[in-house]
């Protein structure tokens, strides 16, 4: 293995899932400028995260469609006159 390509600065630090506020702690040499108060009473650095296993479809098997100006309804309709 080559030598002296591993940061050095690990440490514990808070990750939290921004779409529904789970977090959980890990280590971790991510830069971050936020802290946290956690469960055990210890400040640690914050990352915040847009998506997590908790919140992930693949994890949670539920599928989260997002409709931007209808074009789910669009495909639906478009194929629905061909079965017809």
């Amino acid at each position: 293995m080559k030598k002296d390509i591993h940061p050095e600065n690990y440490r514990l630090v808070v990750f939290k899932d921004m779409s529904n506020d789970y977090s959980f702690v890990s280590k971790s040499c991510a830069p971050s400028s936020e802290t946290i108060k956690w469960e055990d009473g210890n400040e640690y650095p914050l990352i915040k995260l847009e998506i997590s296993h908790k919140s992930h479809p693949f994890f949670t098997g539920k599928m989260q469609l997002v409709d931007t100006a209808g074009r789910i309804d669009k495909f639906k309709n478009r194929y629905s006159k061909q079965k017809k």
